[in-house]
């Protein structure tokens, strides 16, 4: 068995893919770029949005609430971002810390037990790795988010 497709595949790029995948960084990061907030009202109808994990706090990085898609209730739970420097830190740039996974959790097991499919916006470089988010258990509230929700009856639609 020859390795020379595998050799071409690992090649270095071209400087068009090169450029293309630089273009597309720009777009994700372009400051106008619509946000999770900017496309509710687009979508759905009557959302409503909930706060809090119940246990430390609110993490404003995340958003999620009961709202209507053509009729049908749905749990809708996303990232958020800034649009400028101030509501960025606010926001967190997206990241979310602990309690945003456990507000995530909160609003799935809602969702699961009122029967309402969960429509998510996953819109983030990734969880906050901040020493006060390791200490009140980021990993444990991401794994936990994960098996929960992959363990949910209802529906699960995933928007990147």
């Amino acid at each position: 068995m020859s390795d020379a497709p595998l050799m071409e595949h690992l090649a270095a790029p071209t400087p068009a893919a090169t450029e293309e995948a630089w273009r597309r960084v720009q777009l994700a990061r372009h400051p106008q770029r619509p946000r999770t907030l900017d496309l509710l009202p687009l979508i759905f109808e009557g959302f409503f949005e909930l706060h809090g994990d119940r246990a430390f706090g609110d993490d404003p990085a995340i958003i999620g609430g009961p709202a209507t898609l053509d009729g049908v209730a749905v749990m809708v739970i996303g990232h958020q971002k800034g649009i400028d420097t101030e509501s960025n830190i606010l926001r967190n740039f997206g990241s979310p810390h602990p309690e945003g996974f456990r507000k995530a959790q909160r609003l799935m097991r809602l969702a699961d037990k009122l029967g309402m499919p969960v429509v998510t916006f996953l819109d983030t470089a990734g969880a906050f790795p901040g020493p006060a988010a390791e200490e009140r258990g980021q990993a444990e509230a991401i794994a936990s988010s994960v098996k929960l929700m992959t363990g949910l009856q209802v529906p699960i639609v995933v928007t990147i």
